[in-house]
């Protein structure tokens, strides 16, 4: 794979990952009820389930391009649509996303639920299976082995998330007061939603 392919997808997607959503809360949350080492189950379950959401999207899509190539360019075309969409929607957020007392969620579960209760957030998260299917096959190129490039990028992902997730589970009060101010959280919309715009730009013209 490019490494300028890699300089694109690396910040979009960490920037994506780091603004708060459903598992950045639930790992912020959990930090500050249950502590950062517990976290780490719920946490491992998360990381396991996006990636299992993002091999599913690619190998779905992978399927039809495979027996259409012409698919390609349409979907590449698509996607980077919804991309421009997205960064759009995030410029607009107007710091919607920021975190309130009602969002931050506790638990009591045992190990074994909370790595359940990690995967089951990945796996329905809507948002997530509709970025996954957008964002990740256009950066496969077809021209190159498949399985390595998406090795690459799913480990590329897994560790985005849990670093990002290890950043919210440790930050504590002091982050949850920067989360909890919208215009901070706009500020990070802002720039996810630059770098979507860029990537979508990417796309059409490559």
């Amino acid at each position: 794979m490019e490494y300028g392919v890699l300089l694109v997808f690396i910040p979009t997607f960490f920037f994506v990952s780091i603004t708060p959503g459903m598992c950045m809360t639930l790992a912020l949350g959990l930090g500050m009820s249950i502590g950062f080492r517990r976290t780490l189950w719920m946490m491992l379950g998360e990381v396991v389930g996006v990636a299992l959401v993002a091999i599913s999207a690619v190998l779905g899509i992978a399927a039809v391009m495979i027996k259409m190539p012409w698919l390609f360019v349409v979907f590449k075309t698509v996607g980077a649509m919804y991309l421009a969409y997205l960064g759009l929607q995030m410029w607009q957020s107007k710091g919607k996303m920021a975190l309130s007392d009602d969002n931050l969620q506790t638990s009591q579960s045992s190990n074994l639920g909370l790595v359940a209760q990690g995967f089951i957030t990945a796996i329905a998260n809507p948002k997530g299976w509709a970025f996954m299917i957008s964002l990740l096959p256009p950066f496969i190129n077809s021209k190159l082995d498949f399985a390595p490039q998406l090795a690459l990028l799913v480990g590329i992902i897994m560790i985005s998330e849990f670093v990002c997730m290890s950043i919210y589970a440790s930050g504590g009060k002091a982050l949850r007061r920067l989360l909890m101010n919208q215009q901070n959280v706009k500020t990070m919309n802002r720039i996810a939603g630059s770098l979507m715009f860029g990537v979508a730009i990417w796309l059409l013209m490559s």
